[in-house]
């Protein structure tokens, strides 16, 4: 074997190892999994008015990553009547979560939000700096919970 031949072996090699690295950093590397018990205390609804209240959850499952603030992705189920009085949240966007996180999938949340088959409120507002938690709930109980980057940042270069 000549020593073009074992460099470029070489080079297809790393150029592979890297890029299952990075694949599996964006997948998998940094998700943890929500403790169900604390997770499911932290989930409030947003009044119009800007109060809060916690609502009673079920079978809470979500994913979250401290390398990003709009990770966090939630599945569960409540009782509809207690989020009948929560603030809309117009311009809701299912982000996308991992394939292996089987319960949400941000299609079918967005098809059925265009369809009006859910509606989307406002979980907690700042969350974290500039990101708001989103909850879509339909009439049957089932809802899904995601941080969205809302626009309340000032637009940059803009003088008050």
């Amino acid at each position: 074997m000549t020593a073009g031949k074992i460099m470029a072996s070489m080079l297809v090699l790393v150029a592979v190892l890297a890029g299952f690295a990075v694949w599996y950093l964006q997948v998998h590397g940094f998700y943890e999994e929500v403790d169900e018990l604390t997770g499911a205390q932290q989930i409030v609804v947003t009044r119009p008015d800007g109060t809060t209240h916690p609502v009673a959850i079920q079978g809470f499952k979500a994913i979250d990553a401290t390398s990003s603030p709009i990770r966090y992705r939630a599945c569960f189920t409540l009782d509809p009547a207690e989020a009948a009085d929560a603030a809309p949240y117009p311009d809701a966007t299912p982000l996308n979560g991992p394939g292996w996180f089987q319960c949400y999938s941000s299609k079918a949340l967005t098809a059925d939000l265009e369809a009006g088959n859910a509606k989307a409120i406002l979980g907690q507002s700042e969350v974290h700096p500039d990101v708001d938690r989103v909850l879509i709930v339909y009439p049957d109980g089932r809802a899904f919970a995601w941080h969205q980057i809302n626009d309340k940042t000032p637009a940059r270069g803009v003088m008050d």
